[in-house]
């Protein structure tokens, strides 16, 4: 993929008029900790600014990675944003909660933020902390079991299922969500104490029928959160995601022996890209002006 055929220099040009900010793109097949070194050598070519919207479109990743890369692009501003035209799905949804502000489409997707570990006898199936927290509540209303007895039972049953210490795993990871959501949010919503803040948390973990479960705007803002329609740059912004979507993911690809491009960091001059090819373990970055 060529600069030229990736016609979002004049559209971040356009934001960067309209809010006397700094853009960056970041769009990630998959949130992690490698990303960190080539973030930060782009945000240094950036420089410090008052304000930075970033423009994220991620399915998630990393939680550690996504609080990480949230914690260095408050570092480079003084006044964050964060705008969504489509996708921001579980770890990029936290990443977002540090933002002083977040600007939505009416496509925007966020997700609720409760974690995955892999459990069960193969230890293959992927489970949510939520089908283990709500499993005695389930026995409740659904078979009619009072709540001591369906605790008991749950606990006897998950442990005959889940190897003990796994279901400390997810106690552990699922307080670690949550302690990173509420340390995010102190960004927006510093006149909130601390359990103010976990109580969002929660919501955004807790209040949802599943981990796929596609939120709004509306759903977001609802729970407390800071955001808001995208409004007049809503043509910009979406035109950089359909150009992201024809570009970054192996899904761009022709076929499964071709390369790909699984991140994307773009500012109104340069486009890095991060391309995978299927017979090399290591990934390389490619940097292209794009004016």
């Amino acid at each position: 993929m060529h600069a030229n055929n990736l016609d979002v220099s004049a559209a971040i040009h356009a934001i960067e008029t309209a809010r006397e900010s700094k853009v960056l793109v970041l769009a990630a097949s998959h949130l992690e900790m490698d990303l960190l070194p080539t973030l930060y050598d782009v945000l240094n070519s950036i420089g410090r600014t008052k304000r930075l919207d970033v423009i994220l479109q991620s399915r998630g990743g990393e939680v550690n990675a996504a609080r990480r890369i949230a914690l260095l692009l408050r570092e480079y501003c003084k006044h964050l944003s964060v705008l969504v035209p489509w996708r921001c799905e579980s770890a990029a949804t936290i990443l977002s909660l540090a933002a002083n502000e977040i600007l939505a489409g009416p496509l925007a997707i966020f997700s609720p933020i409760d974690p995955h570990l892999h459990g069960g006898e193969d230890g293959q199936q992927a489970l949510s902390s939520e089908d283990i927290r709500l499993f005695a509540r389930m026995s409740e209303h659904w078979f009619g079991q009072d709540s001591v007895t369906a605790h008991a039972q749950a606990w006897s049953t998950l442990c005959n299922q889940i190897f003990p210490t796994s279901l400390t795993a997810f106690y552990r990871v699922t307080e670690e969500v949550l302690s990173i959501s509420t340390e995010l949010l102190q960004f927006p919503l510093a006149h909130l104490d601390k359990q103010q803040r976990r109580a969002i948390a929660q919501a955004l973990a807790q209040s949802w029928h599943s981990h796929a479960y596609a939120l709004t705007l509306d759903e977001m803002a609802n729970m407390g959160l800071s955001i808001r329609h995208l409004g007049d740059l809503e043509q910009d912004t979406w035109q950089i995601s359909r150009a992201l979507q024809r570009m970054v993911g192996g899904a761009c690809r022709a076929s499964e022996t071709d390369s790909w491009i699984d991140t994307a960091l773009i500012t109104r001059t340069h486009m890095h890209t991060r391309v995978r090819t299927p017979d090399d373990m290591r990934p390389s970055w490619q940097t292209e002006a794009v004016q």
